[in-house]
């Protein structure tokens, strides 16, 4: 019988690198798609742009979960009461945004993205992990 070895880990990987900025170029995308998609009179574009936000939107939804469920921890919950609350709003406006084609629904997702970065960038964790900090 070989002997076997449990390893711990937050998330499937545990690689270290969490950062908001990743869901908010990627909603700045979504936004930036929806201004060209309405600018166009070109209806190819149009349905090429609406693919490409709603690829973009869901990347977005995704990064905004790994941060909720592998980042944040009980202790930033406790110590920032609206966080749930706070991620729950995002990604639901990231599946509104995606489907949606106006800009400002990509407006208000990267509004809450920065009140997501604000609370980031308040935790010891993200010291070690962010990889774009404010300046």
């Amino acid at each position: 019988m070989r002997q076997t070895t449990v390893a711990h880990a937050h998330c499937d990987l545990y690689c270290g690198v969490y950062d908001p900025a990743q869901a908010k170029i990627e909603a700045v995308s979504v936004m930036k798609i929806a201004q060209k998609s309405q600018e166009s009179d070109d209806e190819v574009f149009r349905a090429r742009a609406l693919i490409l936000k709603e690829r973009q939107a869901e990347e977005v939804k995704h990064h905004l979960m790994v941060l909720w469920a592998d980042f944040f921890t009980a202790e930033h919950r406790s110590e920032h009461p609206g966080l749930d609350d706070l991620c729950w709003r995002a990604i639901h406006q990231a599946g509104e945004a995606k489907k949606s084609a106006d800009p400002a629904e990509g407006r208000k997702l990267i509004e809450l993205i920065d009140e997501i970065a604000d609370i980031f960038w308040r935790t010891e964790k993200a010291k070690g992990m962010g990889v774009y900090p404010p300046s």
